[in-house]
């Protein structure tokens, strides 16, 4: 028969791995999307260039905003994805609540892949903005191709109709 002391000093290597092995987990598996078979942000930048409606507001800037703003988009079109969104970043806390530029910062961040914040920048630009037009074009649109990029159909067709609502159709002239 086997002492205690003997079956304690056996036991000891296996409980301490046991003990450890709870220390540590598995991280859970980030959920990776399908890469868009398209190019979103130029889908949403043509959404607003379409709308047509009798209204379009463009607020007047900050000429410092404006040059941060300017910066955005030449790194941007350079490829340099991160660094126009520092420059949004810092336009916003001189600007903040701007939808227009909380529009180009989401549109920014589809190109960083990074969806989540996409979709609730547009959402924040919609709730602060004029609600019609091309800037409210641009949002919807925006969330329609989050929507479909996460395969939620009947998000996307919502957003649709959001699109089609931001139409304002001028008066006939004759």
């Amino acid at each position: 028969m086997m002492s205690v002391a003997v079956r304690v000093r056996l036991a000891t290597p296996a409980l301490a791995a046991l003990l450890l092995a709870g220390c540590f987990s598995v991280p859970p598996q980030e959920q990776r999307l399908p890469a868009p078979d398209h190019d979103m942000v130029a889908a949403i930048r043509a959404a607003g260039a379409r709308e047509q409606s009798v209204i379009d507001v463009a607020p007047l800037q900050d000429p410092s905003v404006a040059a941060l703003r300017e910066a955005a988009q030449a790194d941007e079109r350079a490829g340099r994805y991160a660094d126009a969104a520092a420059r949004l970043d810092q336009a916003l806390k001189l600007s903040a609540g701007s939808p227009d530029l909380l529009q180009e910062r989401a549109e920014v961040a589809v190109r960083l892949h990074d969806y989540a914040t996409a979709e609730r920048l547009a959402r924040q630009s919609w709730s602060l903005g004029p609600q019609l037009g091309p800037l409210c074009a641009r949002n919807w649109q925006t969330i329609v191709e989050m929507r479909l990029l996460a395969g939620d159909q009947p998000g996307a067709a919502t957003a649709r109709k959001g699109v089609q609502d931001c139409h304002k159709p001028g008066v006939p002239r004759y």
